[in-house]
């Protein structure tokens, strides 16, 4: 059984999220304690040690995310809980262990506990997962400008702007910026839903083009963009219509 400490302003949403694990996941999940802010929630995880804590984000005196600062070494999972979708949602998601959105419904609090049950203990990659989170949010303008990618190696992280376009390699993607390139051990999907799509755009089953540097599009021997470093891209039947509508 899973100790978890419940951390949010709003007791009702505490109630709730303890009744539906009180109900459902009785034998899975022990809540050891409950916090209506960061500052008690911090006494709560360092007194009993949890090995997940479900966090909300939006709260008065402190944003949840500030609640990290508070530690040198994060040895606990993280599963967010908020209403509020204008933070950046895969950034979040791919830095936490899991983001659930408000309203809770025990389907999706179901499937973030046997995420956790998956896992077996915590590394130092939990503690990367949240350094790189807080790099991709800005608390004050709640932008991103950086995202993790995982590798054969560990992780890296690179700035959005940095980033020319990327290609799929089977069950692996490559990621073409202005001074290097990272394979990412995840395929094309998956990057994808990491990156703003008001920034790139699929042009191709396997290629997603950061319109930044899209330097001409052509139709002569099939369609293509050329990029700002001269490196021509095949558009997909239909997708050079779109994409001259969505630069326009």
């Amino acid at each position: 059984m899973k100790k978890c400490v419940i951390i949010d302003d709003e007791r009702n949403a505490r109630e709730t999220l303890q009744k539906m694990i009180l109900r459902y996941f009785p034998t899975r999940i022990n809540i050891v304690g409950m916090a209506d802010s960061v500052k008690n929630g911090v006494e709560l995880i360092k007194e009993n040690k949890p090995d997940v804590v479900f966090l909300d984000i939006e709260m008065p005196e402190e944003n949840g995310l500030q609640l990290f600062s508070y530690f040198k070494q994060i040895d606990f999972y993280v599963i967010f809980t908020t209403a509020y979708q204008q933070y950046a949602i895969n950034a979040i998601k791919y830095a936490a262990l899991d983001y659930i959105l408000k309203p809770i419904n025990q389907i999706e609090l179901g499937e973030a506990i046997s995420k956790l049950e998956k896992k077996d203990r915590i590394n130092k990659n939990t503690t990367m997962h949240i350094e790189a989170l807080l790099h991709n949010i800005n608390l004050d303008s709640e932008s991103f400008n950086k995202v993790i990618f995982p590798t054969r190696d560990g992780y890296e992280l690179e700035k959005i702007r940095n980033i020319i376009y990327c290609k799929a390699d089977k069950n692996y993607c490559e990621i073409h910026t202005v001074s290097n390139m990272i394979v990412v051990s995840k395929p094309l999907k998956y990057v994808v839903d990491l990156l703003p799509d008001d920034i790139f755009f699929r042009i191709h089953k396997s290629y997603y083009v950061n319109q930044n540097y899209i330097k001409a599009l052509s139709r002569i021997n099939g369609d293509h963009v050329v990029l700002e470093n001269e490196i021509n891209l095949p558009i997909s039947s239909g997708h050079y219509r779109e994409l001259v509508e969505k630069m326009s």
